[in-house]
């Protein structure tokens, strides 16, 4: 590895009008396709609701804006198993405050975390206790926006958590904290897994795999409390309806995200389709995620053209030598928050069996995307968990019963 490959370089948006006035232009000769009568989301995003959102895109909402916002960070570059890994890295006012490492999912980015960067680096002045303080690493994963599309195969979860652990070394973070959801959560676990010196804890508000995938057997049922019982056949159902009706995006990009790249590529109303179907299916409807925001995290694909780059993660954790295996348990203090309108139900009793959980806290509202809907449940739960590992180890283990709120 070079001088050069280890070099951190200063990063700053600064997107030409020339773009801008390209993607107005192109949102203003939509060709719209027909839609049955009568029909709601079932075939999809309805027409009206898309005429709208592409209106307000064209219209009213204000990349400038938004850009400055993200240029309030400081954001960095660097090159790592020969990926170019964009981070933003937020130090909080609180010299002993711990670092944590965020990464988002699909169809995210940093945008996700931009309501939690605040009060978890500077708590003092949201409210909070300055010993709950974090310095953030907000890395976008390899393939995705600002990290710009990789150029060779084999960017799978594993991969990124590897290079993601290099890059804390390169910033002098040798004890911190993960987070994340979707592949964020993958990634998150995995550093757990592979560098249990260095990271303290994982907080997850995904557990991969820890729901219910195959129908649950009766000598399975009968050995659980009628709770998790009932909870364990509420997982297997809604993993049938998913299996079933809403799967199909990610079969697609586990097996063709080429051919899905030049629709998405092309179109930003197939982008922006593509992107906000799940940010409205998954999302709990009674904390919606902000529209805005939402554009935001779309305009990172659209500016950087990694809609099919990003897609690629599917394709190469599908085609990993490891594809069908059983995960390793992780012994690294684990925490979930699980929330109510995410895409499965995690089992406590599943979980067990791989990961070491501390901390298990079940929400009453919030989704798969708990930073931009409810970035104060999130946040309050990070630093509850993290408090807890600060804490004497005979007061952890008094702490690590189910918590709900």
């Amino acid at each position: 590895m070079s001088d050069l490959d280890e070099q951190l370089c200063e990063f700053r948006l600064g997107v030409g009008q020339e773009e801008l006035d390209d993607l107005r232009e192109r949102l203003g000769r939509v060709r719209w396709p027909d839609e049955l009568p009568g029909v709601g989301r079932a075939y999809g995003m309805p027409l009206d609701r898309m005429r709208e959102l592409v209106g307000h895109w064209r219209e009213e909402y204000d990349w400038r804006a938004a850009e400055a916002r993200l240029n309030a960070w400081p954001q960095f570059t660097t090159v790592i198993d020969g990926a170019r890994v964009h981070f933003a890295h937020l130090r909080s006012p609180e010299p002993d405050a711990t670092p944590l490492l965020m990464t988002h999912g699909w169809p995210g980015s940093l945008v996700e975390f931009q309501r939690v960067a605040g009060p978890l680096t500077d708590p003092r002045a949201h409210g909070g206790d300055p010993a709950d303080a974090f310095h953030l690493v907000l890395p976008s994963i390899p393939g995705f926006g600002l990290s710009g599309p990789t150029t060779e195969t084999g960017w799978e979860f594993k991969r990124v958590a590897r290079a993601f652990g290099v890059l804390m070394e390169r910033l002098g973070h040798r004890s911190y904290g993960v987070q994340g959801g979707d592949w964020g959560a993958a990634i998150s676990r995995e550093l757990g897994l592979i560098r249990p010196d260095h990271v303290i804890g994982v907080h997850l508000n995904l557990l991969p795999g820890g729901g219910a995938t195959a129908e649950p057997r009766p000598k399975e049922l009968a050995a659980l409390s009628p709770a998790e019982r009932e909870r364990t056949l509420a997982s297997w159902e809604r993993y049938r309806i998913w299996s079933r009706e809403k799967q199909g995006y990610a079969d697609i990009q586990a097996t063709r995200p080429q051919t899905l790249a030049y629709g998405l590529n092309d179109s930003p109303v197939g982008l922006l389709a593509w992107i906000a179907e799940k940010f409205t299916e998954w999302s709990d409807p009674a904390c919606p995620v902000d529209r805005d925001q939402m554009l935001t995290n779309v305009m990172l694909y659209w500016l950087t053209g990694t809609a099919g780059s990003a897609a690629r993660i599917y394709y190469e954790r599908a085609h990993a030598a490891y594809a069908g295996r059983p995960p390793e348990v992780s012994r690294t203090p684990t925490a979930l928050a699980d929330f109510p309108r995410d895409n499965f139900i995690p089992l406590r009793h599943i979980a067990a069996r791989t990961d070491t959980i501390v901390r298990w806290t079940s929400f009453d509202r919030g989704g798969h995307f708990p930073a931009m809907e409810v970035p104060e449940l999130l946040v309050g739960d990070i630093r509850a968990f993290f408090r807890q590992l600060r804490r004497p180890a005979c007061e952890n283990a008094l702490g690590a019963g189910p918590h709900r709120m």
